[in-house]
């Protein structure tokens, strides 16, 4: 089947699933595991959160802590440095690459979203784009991150902001679209 758009022919979506098999029981797989053996946990388990997270691909600092009521879409897709954070109830759609660097905070009910669909494409197509959230950057309550975005050292997304496009480093931003609030006066010094 075909269709006109703006006088050219493009080919109708003929349904069917956007991932293989393989990947679907994978995410089955992680799920049906989260829900059984972390979801009830308290916050002193996280040792065993991360060790989930680990046994299903994601690379996750020791030091790391992800609350047990976060839902992490894909853990292969999923780096978490030294003493970052993913609080509670934080929505991690790791589609593509979704990198949360050292001492980075993503806060309850925040949304990191690494997919959408191509809204030029008849068959509305899923993308994927990476993420990456820099080191002592904080992204506060129910803020939303999109696809492809980058989120410079020490940035701060205000809560309920929307994040489209990169943010320079070490910048307060807020609303949605994000727009720059003012420069974060503080730096840390690297550890020895």
């Amino acid at each position: 089947m075909t269709l006109l758009l703006d006088g050219h022919a493009a080919r109708a979506w003929q349904g069917g699933p956007s991932f293989t098999r393989r990947n679907r029981l994978y995410r089955l797989a992680w799920s049906i595991t989260w829900l059984l053996l972390a979801r009830w946990t308290p916050p002193p388990l996280r040792g065993w959160r991360r060790l989930l997270l680990r046994l299903f691909g994601a690379q996750v600092a020791p030091t790391a802590n992800v609350y047990a009521s976060a839902r992490i879409w894909s853990p292969a897709n999923l780096s978490i440095a030294d003493h970052a954070a993913i609080g509670p109830g934080a929505i991690v759609y790791s589609m593509a690459p979704t990198t949360i660097g050292a001492y980075a905070v993503i806060s309850q009910r925040a949304h990191l979203c690494a997919g959408t669909h191509d809204i030029e494409d008849p068959g509305f197509q899923l993308v994927a784009r990476p993420i990456a959230i820099g080191a002592r950057a904080w992204i506060a309550a129910e803020a939303f991150v999109g696809p492809g975005v980058t989120v410079g050292e020490g940035a701060v997304l205000g809560a309920r902001g929307c994040a489209m496009r990169d943010l320079a480093p070490w910048t307060v931003y807020r609303g949605n679209p994000a727009t720059p609030l003012r420069h974060r006066n503080i730096r840390f010094e690297p550890a020895a």
